[in-house]
């Protein structure tokens, strides 16, 4: 089990990414809906008592309908990244200036159409799978950094799933 993150700061709202492998089809990204080009992988906060691997669980269903999915391994390091000013809410609901975040790669073996991007709130307003590389392109660019962070550990053993070792 994970443990929560290390101290980052006031601001910093912990999260969880989730880079979903599926053999012979790639990486599972969405485009966020009301964000011009914000394709990315599913991520969400971690609750008050959840540890981050339940929480990892919680989002894929809630963002995608999947739920035949499981984790293979995470990356070493809690990751983090600063939100632009246009994504910072204002006034009195102003709490995160950015997320720190765990992040999975998960194996998925079921259908496609078990996708259900309405399961909880939409957040997603489309979907694909990818290439690692070509999921990398396509991330909305304030996650970039984090993104590529992500590939350097979990690209090579999702190229393997997405390959069907």
């Amino acid at each position: 089990m994970s443990a929560l993150p290390p101290a980052v700061g006031d601001g910093y709202r912990p999260c969880v990414g989730l880079m979903v492998a599926a053999p012979g089809r790639g990486i599972f990204i969405g485009r966020r809906t009301g964000i011009v080009g914000g394709w990315q992988m599913p991520q969400g906060g971690i609750d008050e008592g959840e540890t981050p691997e339940a929480a990892a669980l919680r989002e894929l269903e809630e963002e995608t309908g999947l739920t035949d999915a499981s984790i293979i391994t995470a990356h070493p390091d809690w990751l983090e990244y600063d939100l632009p000013s246009w994504a910072l809410r204002k006034g009195p609901r102003a709490r995160w200036i950015g997320q720190t975040q765990k992040w999975f790669l998960l194996r998925y073996d079921g259908p496609d159409s078990a996708v259900d991007l309405a399961r909880h709130e939409i957040e997603f307003d489309e979907w694909r799978w990818a290439k690692p590389q070509e999921a990398l392109n396509a991330i909305v660019d304030f996650k970039r950094g984090v993104y590529e962070k992500v590939m350097d550990e979990l690209a090579a053993p999702a190229e393997a799933i997405i390959a069907g070792k």
